[in-house]
């Protein structure tokens, strides 16, 4: 799978903004630097570039930018990368599915070196026949992504920051099923979510209600 357009849109994005692209730091390549700023895109799993930003982080601030798809257009292409075809999905993408990733390295968001931006951006998606990808896609393999606007920008710099994206309807005890239900959250993202509060210190556990744990912020 190839995300490369994607990747570099975002990339010249960052670098418009008074910034220096592909940059070499020491043993490591950063995609975008911006005076003492080091901001690196990453548009797949955390968990492969985790160890490169708690090195990172040591002697730099650093932020890292993640893109969620907010609303997205599948494209699908023949083998010769020939379009046969141009639907909208129904879904939309939501701020708190950063949380996927977060899971690798919740705690690194306590280092007062390191910030996260996630973007929200309308996109399409493309897949190509070619008998590979997942059996979820009926074997089509994603081929890239392009991004067509970015739609909103959220910036999170402190492990405080991520408390606002609790409903206020929320009560002041809760579980993860009520905040998933508050949240219009699958129970899976919720139990993320949770998860990376906890581990970023802002939520903690105060006990429970028959089988299920009770949080509360901090």
């Amino acid at each position: 799978m190839t995300e490369k357009t994607l990747h570099e849109q975002l990339k010249k994005l960052y670098a418009l903004e008074t910034g220096k692209v592909e940059s070499i730091l020491g043993d490591y390549r950063v995609d975008v630097v911006r005076g003492d700023l080091l901001i690196e895109i990453q548009t797949r799993s955390f968990s492969s570039i985790r160890k490169k930003l708690r090195r990172l982080v040591k002697d730099h601030r650093v932020r890292l930018v993640h893109p969620v798809p907010y609303m997205k257009w599948i494209v699908r292409l023949d083998e010769d990368e020939k379009q046969l075809g141009r639907r909208k999905s129904p879904k939309r993408g939501r701020v708190e599915e950063v949380f996927r990733e977060l899971v690798y390295m919740p705690d690194l968001l306590s280092d007062p070196n390191f910030e996260l931006e996630v973007v929200l951006v309308n996109m399409e998606e493309c897949l190509i026949d070619d008998g590979q990808g997942s059996w979820r896609r009926r074997r089509w393999s994603i081929h890239d992504r392009k991004m067509l606007n970015l739609h909103e920008r959220h910036l999170y710099q402190a492990p405080a920051d991520f408390l606002k994206l609790l409903p206020e309807s929320l009560p002041e005890v809760f579980t993860t099923r009520q905040l998933a239900k508050e949240s219009k959250l699958r129970i899976n993202l919720a139990q993320k979510m949770v998860y990376c509060l906890r581990n970023m210190g802002v939520l903690e556990q105060t006990g429970k209600k028959g089988r299920a744990k009770l949080y509360t912020v901090m």
